[in-house]
This record gives structure tokens, C-alpha cells and sequence, in this order.
């Protein structure tokens, strides 16, 4: 919010208005004089006429008091009014309308003041929404995650019951009831460190561990880690990453799972056989990598609700593919460092992006 200097405009402005109030109540004064004077020429007024002294003086200086008070309401009416109005918006605020707003009139400390309200107004509002948006979130949150943690657990459960009770009919069956106990157990493990993650991302005090780094040289590396297993999944990569060095001022451990959360994605839900794209290029301020892969049908008629914070794909098989936490936690991460992820579906192919800043253009921006 810009501020602007008034310099005790409305100060001057009263004390304008106290001088020419004066300057009229002076005036009628001297009239007022005028009159006395000649009402002693024509003997009205004596030493015997006490009372007619006495009514002319009290008159003479009741339309001065008169006059000033008078000149000095009708010049500082305007004001009057703005204040009633911005004191009945104010109480309008108090009671609950955030968000209004009063005109703004004049270049003084009035309006600076109006100012303030307007913004102090819009920013109540907007912490209001917000608040209001993270406990609808949280309930959402809530309501999901027990359901997904609840899955394993009742198999955990069912599972342990067997065993209490010894309702096994060989070893072999004992040593399948443990490892799948075993087996849901990682899985409910996974669950909650997800869940645990995503709302560590969303705490507002959130300090990121930056470093300045090669983000091509990083890419690189997770890559050559990743291709033994697209290869083994029958995903052949197409790679175009560039080889200019690209400065980022980036927390690496938080932004590997972000590739790593779209590699696993592609993983999962690509045609197989079929190509995977992967590229990486910069204009020198921003830093765009993109991973593309075939799917056979676009998930949802809009892709961007892939981003929710509980998308699991096929509701059938949601206990095999995550609590749908996973591109919402990689999106938190790429705004945390200031960039933006996209996703679009063009002819069969899903893909994804992600804008970073470089670390130039970074330090520009703070």
C-alpha cells in the first residue's frame, strides 16, 4: 500500500477557516460599531439609556459569536459529513462487513485515513476468506485422510484378530497373514508421512533451506536415476535437457520429490509400451521443464483438478495409488519457490510443467 504525505493538510485547512471566521466576525463587529456610533449621533444612545447601552452591546456581540460560529460550521461542514460517513463505515466493519470500502475525497489526513480503513478492510477480508478456506480444507482433509487410513487399518486389524486367534490352518498361511500385516502396515506408514508432509507445506512459518545450485546438472542426475526403470516399466525417454547452466536458489530436497512425484506419476498412469518426454529449457529468467507421457484417457474433463488435494485416479484401486496428496504436495512446493506448475491433455498426452525462476531473477523479485 502506497502512502502519501498530507504534511498536516487538514491543520492548515481548520486554521484557514478559523482565520476567515474571524475575519467575518470582525467585519460584522466593526458594522456593529458603525451602528453604536450612530445611534449616538441621533442621542438613541445615552448615559441615561443604560438599558438601551446594555441591549445593543449584548446584541453587538451575540451576532459576532453568532457569525463566527456559523462561517466556521458552514466551511467545515464537508468535513462533518466525510467524518459521520467514515464513522458509520468503520461501525459497519466492526460488525462484520469486511471488505467495504469508503470513497475516497480530498488530499489531507481525512484521507489518509480513509485509506488506511480501505486497506486495513480489504485485508481483514482477505485473512477472513483464507481462514475461512484452510477450515473447510482441514475438514476436507480430515474427512479423506481418516477414510484412507482407515483401509489398512481394519486389514491390520482383521489380520492381527486371525493370528490372536490363532485361525491359521499352516505355517504358510501364518507367514502370509505377517507379511501382508507387513505389507499394510508400510502402507499406512506412507499415508501418514504424506499426510504429515502436506500439512508441514501449508504452515505459513514454512522456512525453506535454500541453496544456489545447477538446476540442469540436478535434473541430469535424477534422470540417469529414473531410466532403469522406465526402461523396466517399457517407457522409452526421449530427453532434452539443456546444457547452458541454470542458477536456482532452491530447497533440493523438496524439489526432488517434486520430480520424483511427476516420474512416479508418469509411471503409473502412462500407456505401456510408449514414449516418455522429458525436457528442460530456459530463457534465462525462468526455468521450464516439462514431462509428457501417453495416457488413454484424460483423467477428468478438467486436468487442472488433478492438483486437488484428493484426487486418487480410479476409485477401485485408490488403495494402491496414494492418498492423492501427491502432485498437491509437488504444487505447494513450486510456489513456494516463487513458480508455477500447469498441467494440459492435447491427442492423448498428458502433460505437466514446471516454472521456476532463476536464481537472477529471484533476487529481482525480493
Amino acid at each position: 500500500m502506497s502512502i502519501t504525505k498530507f504534511r498536516n493538510k487538514l491543520i492548515l485547512k481548520l486554521l484557514g477557516v478559523v482565520a476567515i471566521s474571524f475575519f467575518v466576525s470582525y467585519s460584522v463587529l466593526v458594522l456593529n460599531a458603525q451602528l453604536v456610533l450612530y445611534l449616538l449621533n441621533i442621542d438613541y444612545l445615552n448615559a441615561e439609556s443604560v438599558a438601551h447601552f446594555n441591549l445593543v452591546n449584548l446584541f453587538m456581540f451575540s451576532t459576532v459569536i453568532f457569525t463566527f460560529i456559523a462561517v466556521f460550521l458552514l466551511m467545515v461542514r464537508k468535513k462533518i459529513i466525510y467524518l459521520k460517513v467514515i464513522s458509520e463505515s468503520v461501525n459497519q466493519i466492526a460488525n462484520g462487513k469486511l471488505g467495504l470500502t469508503i470513497k475516497v475525497e480530498g488530499k489531507d489526513e481525512l484521507t489518509q485515513l480513509v485509506e488506511n480503513i480501505n486497506f486495513m478492510s480489504k485485508e481483514l477480508e482477505s485473512k477472513f476468506e483464507h481462514e475461512r478456506h484452510l477450515e473447510a480444507t482441514k475438514n476436507e482433509l480430515i474427512t479423506n485422510v481418516s477414510h484412507d487410513l482407515r483401509t489398512p487399518l481394519t486389514s491390520i486389524i482383521g489380520y492381527l484378530d486371525l493370528l490372536r486367534n490363532k485361525q491359521y490352518e499352516s505355517m504358510k498361511q501364518l507367514e502370509d497373514y505377517v507379511e501382508t500385516i507387513y505389507t499394510k502396515s508400510l502402507r499406512l506408514k506412507f499415508l501418514i508421512d504424506e499426510l504429515f508432509e502436506y500439512t508441514r507445506l501449508t504452515d505459513p512459518d514454512l522456512k525453506l533451506n535454500l541453496k544456489g545450485m545447477d538446476l540442469a546438472g540436478l535434473l541430469e542426475q535424477i534422470v540417469g536415476e529414473y531410466t532403469p526403470i522406465f526402461e523396466r516399466e517399457q517407457l522409452s525417454l526421449n530427453k532434452s535437457i539443456t546444457e547452458k547452466n541454470i542458477p536456482v536458489l532452491v530447497d533440493v530436497e523438496k524439489l526432488v520429490r517434486v520430480y520424483e512425484n511427476l516420474f512416479m506419476n508418469a509411471i503409473r498412469y502412462s500407456l505401456k509400451p510408449s514414449k516418455l518426454n522429458i525436457s528442460l529449457e530456459t530463457n534465462d529468467e525462468i526455468a521450464v521443464f516439462k514431462i509428457s507421457n501417453r495416457v488413454e484417457t484424460p483423467p477428468m474433463e478438467d486436468v487442472n483438478q488433478l492438483f486437488g488435494r484428493f484426487f486418487t485416479g480410479d476409485k477401485s484401486r485408490s488403495g494402491e495409488r496414494g492418498t492423492g496428496l501427491g502432485l498437491a504436495i509437488s504444487k505447494r512446493i513450486v510456489e513456494l519457490h516463487q513458480g508455477i506448475m500447469l498441467v494440459e491433455y492435447k491427442e492423448g498426452w498428458m502433460t505437466f510443467m514446471v516454472e521456476l525462476p532463476t536464481q537472477q531473477t529471484k533476487m529481482q523479485r525480493t
